[in-house]
Parts: C-alpha cells; sequence; structure tokens
C-alpha cells in the first residue's frame, strides 16, 4: 500500500485509502500516517522555517497560469503565507537575502489545484461502506463478485443482524451480466440485514428486500415524480432498483447511519485531497447539519485545506431567510458558497434527460426513452428565480443537453421576473453540461455561465456513451476544446465518488479523452494540457470568486502551491496520469510531502 502509483495502478491510490482498510481508530491513524509519510525521495524536501519568514522556489519549471498562454519563471519567493515575488531568480535572491532556498531541481511547480466539483462527505463516507467499484478503481467484475464482498465483509467487520451494510460504485455496464443485481440476489447472500448498493452515479441504487421493507416500498407504492421504483418483470413488485428521486429516502437513511464517519474519516478525507495536489476541495449538496458540522471542525482548526460548500436546494427558502447563513465568505477555512440543484440524473444509468432518445433499451421505459428530468420546468424556474433575487449563487447538476434546455430557459425566466440583466456577473455553474449542445455553449456565453465539464467519462464511459447514444453525441461530450475558443470560462472535474479525485487524471483524461477499450472518444475535442491545466487552476478560482487570491503564481495571491515531478506541458500525453504529487504546500504551509 506504500507503493507509488505507476500507470497500470494510476487508480489503485483511491481504493486503498478509500476501501481496503477497516474502519477502526486505528485505521484513521494508519491513512493519516499514509497521506504524508514515505514512498519516495522528493526533489525539493521542505525547508522549515516560520511562516513569515522568505522561502525561495528556484530551478524548475514554475507555471504562473496566468493569461492565455503559458508563462515561466525563474523563481517563485513566498513570504507569510503568500505568493511575494514572482519572476528573476537574481532579483529574488538580491532582494530576500536571507531566505530560505528550495532547489526544484527540475520539478514543476504550479497554483494548487482547485476542486471545481466533487463530494467530500461522501468520501468519507465510503471508508466505512463496501467497494464495489470495477477496475481501475476496484476488482469488481461480475454480480458474484458484488455478493461475495457483500458476505466477506459483513464477516470481517461483525456487522450484526439488523444493522445496515452499504457498498459504493458498481457499474452495471462493467459487470458480466451487464445488469443490475436485484433484491433477491442480495438476499441469498444477506437475509438478515437491510442493504443498499450506491450505483457509481450516484444517481441510484439497489436494496436488498429488508431495505425495502425498512423505508415501506412495496407492490403498492408509487414512483415519485422524477424518480422510478423498477419491478419484477411481469408485476409491481419492487426489485431493488431505484433510481434518481427514489433513491432519496435511501440516501438518507444511509447518510443518517454513516454520519460518525464524518468526524471519524474527516482527517483522512483531507489527506487525500491533499496528496492529490488539491488545496481546496468542494462538497456539493451540503445538509444544514452537515454545514454546521463542517464549521465545527474549521473553528476547531482541523481544516487543512480549504473546504467550498454548496447547500442543498431543499433548504433554499429556511437558508435564505437564515440572517446567521454566511454565503461567499471563509470562516476559519470553511464557506458555503451557493445553493446546488439536480436538474437531471446520469448519462451512464440511462437517467440523464436529453432532447433525442437512448439508442439502446432503458429500464422500465417502451418508448420515447429520454431519461427523467428530477424537476419539472415550473419548479427549477422559481428555484432560479428566487436566487437570482437574493444574489445566491447557483450550481445546476444537468448532464443531457434536455436538462441543459431547462437550465437555460428558468435563466432567462428569473432574470425576467427580477427585472436583472441577462448577462449578470453571476456565475452560474451548470455542473457536468456533458452533452450540451453548441447552440448551448453559446448561451452559456450569452448569459455569462460557466459550465464544469466531467472528461472522466470519456474513459469510464465513453464505449458505453457511443453505444447508448451515438458517435455524434458522444464524441462533443465535456466540449473544452470547443468551450475554450468560444472564449467560455470552464471548469473539469472528478465528481468524486463518482470517479477518483485526482486533478492529474482528469488533465490526461481532458488531454487523450482515450475509452477504456483504448478508443479516441471526440478527437477534435481534445484540450492542450494548458487548457485542461486553466480548468483546475484559474478557471475554478474564478468561478468561486477567487480570482484574486488564488489559481495563479501572483504576487499578493495566497501561498497555495503544488510540485508536482513531471511537467505536464512536456512530458508525453499519454503519461500524464502518471505525474505525481510531490508536495502540497497550504497559505506556505506543507499539508503532504510524498518521499
Amino acid at each position: 500500500m506504500t507503493k507509488a502509483i505507476n500507470s497500470e495502478q494510476i487508480m489503485n491510490k483511491t481504493i486503498n485509502l478509500k476501501t481496503l482498510i477497516k474502519p477502526t481508530l486505528l485505521s484513521v491513524a494508519l491513512l493519516s500516517i499514509m497521506g504524508c509519510t514515505a514512498m519516495q525521495n522528493t526533489s525539493a524536501d521542505p525547508v522549515s522555517t516560520e511562516l513569515n519568514a522568505a522561502t525561495v522556489y528556484y530551478n524548475g519549471n514554475i507555471i504562473t497560469m496566468e493569461g492565455d498562454q503559458p508563462q515561466m519563471v525563474q523563481a517563485l519567493v513566498t513570504q507569510a503565507g503568500k505568493i511575494a515575488y514572482v519572476g528573476n531568480l537574481s532579483n529574488a535572491q538580491s532582494k530576500y537575502t536571507n531566505a530560505a532556498q528550495v532547489d526544484l531541481k527540475n520539478q514543476t511547480l504550479l497554483p494548487g489545484f482547485i476542486d471545481p466539483h466533487s463530494h467530500f462527505d461522501m468520501v468519507s463516507n465510503t471508508m466505512g461502506q463496501v467497494n464495489l467499484n470495477p477496475s481501475p478503481v476496484g476488482k469488481v467484475a461480475s454480480i458474484d463478485d458484488i455478493l461475495q464482498a457483500l458476505k466477506a465483509y459483513k464477516k470481517d467487520n461483525n456487522i450484526a443482524d439488523g444493522e445496515w451494510i452499504y457498498g459504493w460504485g458498481y457499474d452495471e455496464t462493467q459487470l458480466s451480466e451487464d445488469r443490475h443485481p436485484t433484491k433477491d440476489e442480495i438476499d441469498t447472500v444477506l437475509p438478515n440485514n437491510p442493504v443498499y448498493l450506491q450505483h457509481t452515479s450516484g444517481h441510484m441504487g439497489v436494496a436488498n428486500s429488508k431495505a425495502l421493507a425498512a423505508l415501506n416500498i412495496t407492490a403498492n407504492s408509487k414512483a415519485p415524480d422524477g424518480g422510478n421504483i423498477a419491478r419484477v418483470k411481469g408485476s409491481n413488485e419492487p426489485n431493488g432498483l431505484v433510481q434518481e428521486t427514489a433513491m432519496y429516502p435511501f440516501v438518507r437513511k444511509m447518510l443518517e447511519v454513516l454520519e460518525p464517519n464524518q468526524a471519524k474519516f474527516f482527517e483522512s478525507t483531507q489527506d487525500y485531497y491533499a496528496e492529490n495536489g488539491l488545496t481546496t476541495a468542494q462538497n456539493g449538496s451540503t445538509t444544514r447539519d452537515t454545514i454546521a458540522f463542517f464549521q465545527q471542525q474549521a473553528n476547531a482548526g482541523k481544516l487543512k485545506i480549504d473546504l467550498v460548500a454548496l447547500a442543498g436546494v431543499s433548504d433554499l427558502d429556511e437558508n435564505l431567510a437564515d440572517k446567521n447563513f454566511s454565503w461567499k465568505t471563509y470562516n476559519n477555512g470553511f464557506k458555503v458558497q451557493g445553493t446546488k440543484i439536480v436538474a437531471d440524473g446520469s448519462p451512464q444509468g440511462k437517467t440523464a434527460y436529453f432532447s433525442q432518445p437512448y439508442l439502446t433499451p432503458v429500464p422500465d421505459c417502451q418508448k420515447d426513452c429520454r431519461g427523467l428530468p428530477s424537476v419539472s420546468q415550473d419548479q427549477l424556474n422559481e428555484m432560479f428565480a428566487k436566487a437570482y433575487a437574493r444574489d445566491n449563487q447557483l450550481f445546476i447538476h444537468n448532464n443531457g443537453d434536455g436538462a441543459t434546455d431547462m437550465v437555460i430557459k428558468a435563466h432567462e425566466y428569473a432574470v425576467k421576473k427580477t427585472g436583472q440583466a441577462a448577462d449578470k456577473d453571476r456565475r452560474t455553474i451548470p455542473i457536468h453540461a456533458q452533452f450540451a449542445r453548441p447552440d448551448q455553449l453559446q448561451a452559456f456565453k450569452k448569459y455569462n455561465m460557466l459550465p464544469s465539464f466531467f472528461t472522466n467519462h470519456a474513459y469510464f464511459w465513453g464505449d458505453v456513451h457511443v453505444k447508448n447514444l451515438g458517435e455524434k453525441r458522444a464524441n462533443f461530450s465535456s466540449p473544452i476544446a470547443t468551450a475554450d475558443k468560444m472564449g467560455l470560462r470552464y471548469t473539469n472535474h472528478s465528481d468524486d465518488t463518482v470517479t477518483p479525485v485526482s486533478p492529474l487524471f482528469t488533465v490526461w483524461s481532458a488531454v487523450n479523452r482515450t475509452s477504456r477499450s483504448g478508443q479516441i472518444i471526440g478527437k477534435d475535442e481534445r484540450a492542450s494540457p494548458y487548457q485542461a491545466l486553466k480548468a483546475i487552476t484559474i478557471n475554478p478560482a474564478y468561478e468561486y470568486y477567487e480570482e484574486d487570491s488564488k489559481g495563479s503564481l501572483t504576487p499578493g495571491k495566497l501561498a497555495d502551491l503544488v510540485i508536482l515531478d513531471s511537467n505536464p506541458l512536456t512530458i508525453n500525453a499519454s503519461k500524464i496520469k502518471d505525474i505525481k504529487v510531490m508536495t502540497t504546500i497550504k497559505a506556505g504551509k506543507t499539508i503532504y510531502q510524498r518521499r
């Protein structure tokens, strides 16, 4: 578990940190140690100095991330937690004569990576669940593998009958059976425990009989609006699969049961982000209780990185009415940025909402199978109007182009109702926007929206998208190259736990767009390495209204830095995912060091 990640094991680090160690107090200590201890020697050992002392970094590839083209400088100086100087080495050394010196030895220095979208709390929760991911994140290849993993998990962790058991990351598209498991199959190995298995997309799951009974899901249960309760063929009996809004009760129960994991694995989760070079993390769709928990941790001085939360839209009225609720302002390293809305589902799970049908059969759908909008157009309109009236920044999950149409219509409705300018600097973020059409990208530009793309899908589900949606739609997914030509600001994220948080893998997927089978998914949408780096540095800083303090190596900005063993701009593009994070520095303090 302390081996360096090689090209065949690029994702195994995620497994090691998140699932293989049993959730005990000892494991917390081990995970914490592993996040910061020996793997291999670094070429740029950190210098132990007081934060008010200056440190000069030199003799490396210092990429500022300022401007449309790469700019490199000879030296960077940090002092008092900020960047004090960027430029000529001789000037830096003559001006800061007593500064500590860090010889980068040809390594690469960049601004600390900024997470445009992931789920910090869900990452913590997976540390107390069964890993059901397929390769390369896990080892599950069949339904029998799932069943054996569940059976072993109960035995190894001495889980009593009646206690809930959760699994995460199963992906029916990568199972030999090419289907979801059923409640009856789970019952064969765990008949006495309620069990819920979270799909890799996070938009559906499978419950066994005990779990369905615990939440009163029966043959008489009607599917909620925006959701589906799958049935045993030829009957109304639930088969265990619950999709979109129908899964919400199971997710609420899971969060309740796993709530202790947030504190138990809080430090380990931060270490996981820091070892991937991230100095700012996000938690998408956060309940008020979790927001309170995060603030408690921040107030206790437990944050090593900055943590940005998106409040859940179900709490919008209460949050907007709460005079003590603070938006867009850090308090001890934590802030609530805005509100998260879910407009549709998962493309690989066939619940993303499209304007044209899927090309392959969709469970429980007979014709015109275009997926599921999670809200009605009227509901979305009013959500936008409420948020815009209070200058509340919106982040909207929208995968299919049908959902993107809804987002654009809701924006147009809200600006008309509030009397605001359509292109006001409100920085509305369409999250994923994977299958946005060219005309929709034009609307993003016109309305000053900032899409956050998800190019990891090209690797993990590119082959699936070609099959389900056809080459035209699949090849234009997460179109960074086109967006950049249009002058759009864009980011690119992992959506962890959907895919591992590694920003360097995200850069690799944007640059190469290579699928599991080795096919190129949209050659014309391949990003340049610099474009891909902008999507995890300066652009997400702008997304969070932090462009004046983060995202580039500029004097006066925070000394949030990452040191890499290779230069993403010059290394062979196929090797970008193999680049190692050597050091992560937050406000001048080393928070991760690879040894």
